[in-house]
């Protein structure tokens, strides 16, 4: 009897310590798992004006020196003081320079006072290897505008999901700054236009011969919701990393890319509707998808993809916004309230993406 009541507690201690052990697995196993990130409120950057200094950086790939002359000439043209990086004149293979000259260039530009926005000199690739070392609170504490396009898209979407800060899909400094570009970009950054600011097609890519500058309902129908996207194959890079795109329920997914044929797109698409929950989205605005030295091909093989691929999703798609890799390009603010009319193919922002208190 004493002994059956010996084995039955030694049995119960034996049983404690394994739940004990197993409790404290679990706690440190939840401990070293990758940290949760509460969702940020927006913080809109203070309005641009005349002689404001701007940090022109090259984050990601480099340019020629006479690209680059050419990129402070056109901010020059734009009424601002602009200010070469660092590092941002460099070279390193296919990058401008090495992880730690980008990074500093990035994290230079934020920290100084007397720069009012930050631009990139132009995309190209690398942008992604830097998220691990991006100093996020830094950003945060010192909100500015920033500005590019590209591959700097991995740039805004975690610097947008990780501060709520409102950046800017648009012209890089190297771009050509043509009417349609030049006002799109700076009616936003400077907050001379007052909401609701409704942006069609550019009448110059609607004049092409070319198809793929056309626009295209995929779905018809109107959409409210705040905006996030950028490049398809940064986008879907991104995916499987702590820095990929998520929370997008009631937004607007704005997607452009260059030099894909139908076969990649579809399988970038197919990557982001297995990783992410699209048919929670509030609408689908899509850029043009130039294909570059074949500008006249016909469209309708890249129209089917997104038929394919968006159009089950059950929310507004629209296919050929003028943004993206073409020479009229429009300027789209992280975070900002807007409409899709995918019937019309206009979007309309719906609130200021600057802050225009003098303070």
């Amino acid at each position: 009897m004493n002994g059956a009541a010996f084995d039955l507690k030694t049995m119960d201690r034996r049983e404690l310590l394994k739940a004990a052990g197993a409790i404290a697995l679990t706690a440190s196993t939840i401990k070293a798992g990758p940290k949760a990130h509460a969702k940020p409120r927006m913080i809109k950057p203070k309005a641009l004006k005349a002689g404001d200094q701007v940090a022109v950086i090259a984050p990601a790939s480099g340019v020629a020196p006479e690209t680059f002359d050419r990129a402070l000439a056109n901010l020059t043209a734009l009424g601002f003081n602009p200010k070469a990086g660092k590092f941002a004149r460099g070279r390193k293979g296919f990058l401008s320079g090495t992880d730690a000259e980008r990074l500093s260039d990035i994290h230079a530009a934020f920290a100084d006072k007397d720069v009012k926005a930050v631009w990139c000199v132009r995309g190209g690739g690398g942008c992604p290897r830097l998220l691990p070392s991006l100093d996020f609170e830094l950003i945060k504490k010192n909100p500015k505008v920033f500005i590019g396009f590209s591959d700097i898209t991995a740039l805004h979407i975690a610097i947008s999901q990780r501060t709520g800060l409102v950046t800017f899909h648009g012209p890089v400094g190297s771009s050509q700054y043509t009417d349609y570009t030049r006002g799109r970009a700076m009616e936003l950054l400077t907050g001379s236009a007052k909401p609701p600011i409704t942006v069609e097609p550019s009448p110059e890519n609607l004049k092409k011969e070319a198809a793929l500058f056309h626009p295209a309902t995929i779905k018809g129908g109107r959409a409210t919701g705040v905006l996030t996207g950028g490049n398809l194959a940064l986008i879907t890079a991104l995916c499987g990393t702590p820095y990929a795109l998520k929370d997008v329920a009631g937004k607007i997914l704005f997607i452009e890319d260059i030099n894909e044929p139908p076969y990649r797109v579809d399988r970038m698409l197919t990557q982001l509707r297995q990783s992410v929950d699209l048919k929670s989205i509030a609408g689908v605005a899509l850029g043009v998808f130039d294909d570059g030295a074949n500008a006249t091909k016909e469209a309708e093989p890249l129209l089917d993809v997104f038929r394919d691929r968006l159009g089950d999703v059950g929310v507004p798609v629209v296919y050929g916004l003028s943004f993206g890799h073409i020479t009229d390009n429009m300027t789209l603010p992280y975070g900002i309230k807007a409409e899709l009319d995918a019937d019309t193919a206009k979007l309309t922002f719906l609130e200021s993406a600057v802050d225009q208190d003098p303070k």
